[in-house]
């Protein structure tokens, strides 16, 4: 919307008469003054003001009947040929006109802001494809904060499809870097997850399918001009299958996901982690599963390390899994605002890095589920802060 159709609106009507008002009043005392008394100069403030309210066109205006107040000034206080009421209207035009052409260049960048932010939001849209709210047997939500915050789009990345099976896949990483430079990169991830998604039974062939995809494309997008640095991407994928209760999972040097189940929080951490995507140089691993147990009610939360990473003023990083032991049980949506509420009080700003948060739920069915086991070499949170109790 243009800046000038600000007055089209009630509240800009009444801010926009401020500055006529300020004109009225000012000639007219300039008028009841003795003639040795100059107040003409103060009318520059009408057009200033303007502009922090309006566009150029009204700006222009109002600077055009500040001038037309001093013409009468100048009329009524010994006449307009007089060398100070001429300098007086000179330096009005003058500095009426600077207020114009700075409104018009502030206003053109308002215009290619606006622009460019619908395009990288349109580019987000069509890169990261939010998932759906269900599919299959889980619930997901999620939230996304990219550092540079005029852009809405940085180097972090997820999605999460159907394959077969059935089960559901999911994919979060994090690309070195951040901001628009990170796009590309993060978009040769995706677009490999997606296509071999459906196309590997197992998540072993899965991983080294992303993985060959990355080092083959990475030398290409990778904006090697501006970072030479090394290029990876930190990965955590996913097979939930929607019979049982066995989820699989191969962290490529990503921070571990949480579980959380009946009032406890348990960090998942990989027993056979394997390189981020991208570490081409590095002698080929084998990618091996580490499987743990997703029944209903569980919630499964995937993050990347610009949450764990955030600082406090005092220096402090960001205690996910024991703040997030502490939240309520609640649905994926509302464990999203309490996580994002929490995160961004404990840094007293938005992060200085791009975040991603990934919640899953997976809901009450039909099928058995398996019991509840012991996750042995994860490490639990107890909502109450007690220590867990002991295994036997």
């Amino acid at each position: 919307m243009s800046v000038d159709r600000l007055v089209e609106q009630p509240s800009g009507r009444r801010l926009v008469a401020i500055p006529l008002a300020l004109i009225v009043v000012i000639a007219v005392v300039d008028i009841r003054s003795p003639t040795d008394v100059h107040l003409g100069p103060l009318l520059v403030i009408a057009p200033t003001l303007t502009a922090s309210l309006a566009g150029p066109a009204l700006t222009a205006l109002v600077g055009a009947l500040a001038v037309a107040a001093q013409v009468v000034i100048a009329v009524l206080h010994g006449g307009l040929g007089t060398t100070n009421h001429i300098a007086q209207l000179i330096a009005l035009v003058v500095l009426s006109a600077l207020v114009v052409f700075v409104c018009h260049v502030r206003e053109r960048r308002a215009r290619e802001l606006v622009r460019a932010r619908s395009v990288a939001e349109t580019a987000q849209r069509v890169l990261l494809r939010p998932p759906p709210r269900r599919i299959g047997p889980l619930r997901v939500a999620w939230l996304y904060l990219a550092a540079e915050d005029d852009t809405k789009i940085g180097g972090d990345l997820f999605a999460v499809t159907r394959a077969a099976g059935p089960s559901t896949r999911v994919i979060i990483g994090d690309v070195r870097g951040k901001g628009l430079a990170a796009i590309g990169e993060a978009s040769v991830a995706l677009g490999a997850f997606r296509e071999g998604a459906h196309r590997y039974t197992t998540l072993p062939e899965l991983t080294a399918a992303l993985e060959v995809s990355v080092c083959r494309d990475m030398e290409e997008v990778a904006d090697t001009r501006h970072d030479p640095g090394e290029h990876f991407i930190t990965a955590l994928v996913l097979d939930i299958p929607d019979d049982g209760a066995q989820v699989e999972m191969i962290n490529c040097g990503h921070p571990p996901p949480l579980l959380l189940r009946d009032h406890e929080v348990t960090v998942l951490h990989a027993r056979h982690p394997v390189p981020p995507l991208g570490m081409c140089e590095l002698p080929a691993v084998s990618h091996r599963t580490d499987p743990f147990v997703f029944e209903a009610g569980d919630f499964l939360l995937l993050y990347t390390d610009g949450v764990i990473e955030a600082r406090s003023p005092a220096g402090a990083f960001y205690p996910l899994a024991e703040r997030v032991a502490s939240f309520p049980a609640s649905g994926p949506d509302a464990l999203l605002r309490r996580i994002h509420d929490d995160l961004v009080r404990h840094i007293g700003d938005q992060p200085g890095d791009d975040a991603a948060f990934l919640v899953i739920e997976r809901v009450a069915s039909h099928h058995l589920h398996l019991p509840h086991r012991p996750l042995d070499g994860h490490h639990r949170i107890h909502t109450d802060g007690a220590p867990p109790p002991a295994q036997r």
